[in-house]
This record gives C-alpha cells, structure tokens and sequence, in this order.
C-alpha cells in the first residue's frame, strides 16, 4: 500500500504543478491583452453587452444594439404557379340522376326476369309446333308423291 500512497501523491503534486503553469501563462496572456488594449480593457469590468430584442433607453448603451438578421426572401412555388381553370357546372344539373328510371327498374327488376323466362318457354313451344307442323308438311308430301 505504500508504493500505492506514493504513487498518487506523485500524480497529485504532478496535477498541482500543471495547474499552476497553466495559471501563469493565462496570466501573461491577459496581461499582454491589457497592454494592447489600453483603457478600454479597464473599463469593462463584465462581457460585453449586445442588444438584439431591446433598445435601450441610455446613449452609451446605444452603441451596442445588435442590427438584427435579415431573413431571405421565401417565393412560395405553389403561389407563383397560375391557378387550375375549372369547368363549372350548373348545380341544377346535378339533381336529377342520370337514369330517370332507375328505380322503376329495380322494384320490377325480378317480375321482368319471371317474364323473360316465360317468353322463352314460349318462343321454344311456338318453334317446336312449327317444327311439328313443317315435319308433317313434308311427311304429307312423301306420302302423297309415293
């Protein structure tokens, strides 16, 4: 444990010795600024103040407004594009449906499809009774010619 004791002491007088190297040059940097500087240095004792959202009221102060930004200019693409023409329609046209009968057709709809199929029961037993006759015609002949 010794060593160990040692060892950190060695690190913390280390740390203690860069710390203050680092002191004495931050020093001779603000110390040098000074010089330049003059009196202005002097007189602020804080950050400078800027004003960017206030105007402020003291003549001293005035100096350090802040212009604010200007934005750019934004050119919407949709605005610069001419409007759509579009058809317009007289609404009265609207009203009434396309098919006036429409609903006729569907409350009738399954009393035509009764007589659609009686029609054709009636269409196939008018062409049989032809058909029977015509045979009969011919069978008549036959029997006549021989």
């Amino acid at each position: 444990m010794g060593s160990e004791d040692e060892s950190i002491e060695q690190k913390s007088a280390a740390r203690k010795e860069a710390l203050k190297a680092l002191r004495m040059a931050q020093e001779l940097s603000e110390s040098k600024e000074e010089g330049e500087e003059g009196d202005a240095a002097v007189e602020e004792d804080g950050p400078a103040m800027k004003f960017r959202n206030y105007v402020p009221q003291a003549k001293e102060l005035q100096d350090s407004k802040v212009v604010p930004p200007e934005l750019p200019k934004f050119e919407d693409p949709v605005a610069a594009l001419p409007p759509a023409v579009e058809k317009k329609e007289d609404p009265f046209v609207n009203i009434a449906p396309k098919k006036p009968n429409w609903d006729l057709r569907r409350d009738v709809q399954k009393k035509l499809d009764k007589l659609e199929r009686r029609t054709q029961k009636a269409m196939h037993k008018l062409f049989d009774e032809l058909k029977e006759e015509r045979e009969m015609a011919e069978t008549d002949e036959n029997a006549i010619e021989s």
